[in-house]
Order: structure tokens, then C-alpha cells, then sequence
């Protein structure tokens, strides 16, 4: 049997992604404060009430891929071999997170870098960001305790994941002129959490 989404999964998956690509879009051009749903969803060349099929409110767009974090990072921790240290699986993971095919948007897609430049020039998506990063950091110190009961307390494990995220948000919020993001993201990861190199 085939593990393919049938048609009606696809057509949804396909109305989910030009909402996104619509929204960033236009939140670039217009700026995100002047764009309405009505015009996301005629971008998109679906109804307003469509839009709110799949989203609740315009901000949600921004973060929609950020449900997929849980299971990559699940996925990323099962592989993880008797002798990998935690930096070492924390790395692991970033290299798995930011090489995904899950994402809207590969990492090194200009829409990603878009989406990273809107976080961190508008407000209400920056505080937004800050919440599901401390929400993120709080999960993976969670599991990286789970994964090295014996090695890591908790302090260990959110200065960890603190570094990390903090290192990450660091840079793709910054306004240096990067590229491509997959490296950048692991050199953050690298720095954070080996020191400088």
C-alpha cells in the first residue's frame, strides 16, 4: 500500500502552502500590518473563509510549519547512538531540522529568509517567535534530560538548548546578509555549543 496522501490531502497541502507563500509575500511588499486576510486568500485565489480553514488569524501563517518541530526533533532523538554526547545529538538534530523536507520552505529558500526578516522587524511576530522559542527551548531541554538521565540535571540541559536556540534566533534574526541559512544555522549551532572555533 502507498504511504502517498490521496488527492483531497494533496489539494489541502497545496491551498496551505499558497496561503503561506501568499502571506509572506505579501507582508513583504505591502508590510504585515497593512495586509488583510481578503487579500492573502485572493492572492492565494481561495475565500477569505478558506483562509480561516486553516489558519485562525494572519500571524498563524508566519509560525504554521512550527508544529512540525516536536516530531522532527522525536525523530532526531531516536536515532541517537549509545555513545553520542548531547552536543553532539543536539547538532545531529539542527543538521536533521534544517535539511527537512517538512518545512514549506527549505532553509535556504528565499521565502524562509523573508519570513526570518519579518520576525525580527515586526513587533507582534517577534514576541510571537520569543514565546514559541521559549516554548521549543523548554521541549528540547525536556527530552535532551530524557535521552541523558544520568549525564545532564536540568540546569545542564536548558543552558544547553538555551545556547542553542538563543544562538540560532541570534542569527536568523540579525540583519547580517546570509547565506545560504542551512550553514548559518550550524555554525550558530557549532558556536553555541562547542565555543568558537
Amino acid at each position: 500500500m502507498s504511504d502517498r496522501p490521496g488527492l483531497r490531502e494533496r489539494k489541502k497541502r497545496r491551498t496551505k502552502q499558497a496561503l503561506i507563500e501568499a502571506a509572506i509575500r505579501l507582508f513583504d511588499e505591502k508590510g504585515y500590518d497593512s495586509t488583510t486576510v481578503a487579500e492573502i486568500a485572493a492572492a492565494a485565489e481561495v475565500s477569505p473563509a478558506t483562509f480561516f480553514n486553516y489558519f485562525s488569524a494572519k500571524d498563524e501563517v508566519v509560525f504554521a510549519d512550527d508544529v512540525l518541530y516536536d516530531g522532527l526533533v522525536q525523530e532526531a532523538f531516536a536515532g541517537r547512538s549509545a555513545d553520542e554526547q548531547p552536543e553532539d545529538l543536539l547538532l545531529r538534530t539542527i543538521h536533521q531540522l534544517s535539511t527537512a523536507d517538512a518545512w514549506s520552505f527549505p532553509f535556504d529558500h528565499e521565502l524562509t529568509r523573508i519570513r526570518a526578516r519579518l520576525i525580527a522587524t515586526v513587533p507582534a511576530l517577534r514576541a510571537g517567535a520569543l514565546l514559541r522559542n521559549a516554548s521549543l527551548q523548554q521541549r528540547l531541554a525536556h527530552a535532551l534530560r530524557e535521552a541523558y538521565p544520568e549525564e545532564l540535571d536540568a540546569l545542564h540541559a536548558a543552558a544547553l538548548t538555551g545556547a542553542l536556540i538563543g544562538a540560532i534566533d541570534a542569527v536568523m534574526h540579525s540583519d547580517l546578509d546570509w547565506e545560504p541559512t542551512t550553514d548559518v544555522v550550524r555554525q550558530a549551532a557549532e558556536i553555541a555549543l562547542r565555543g568558537r572555533r
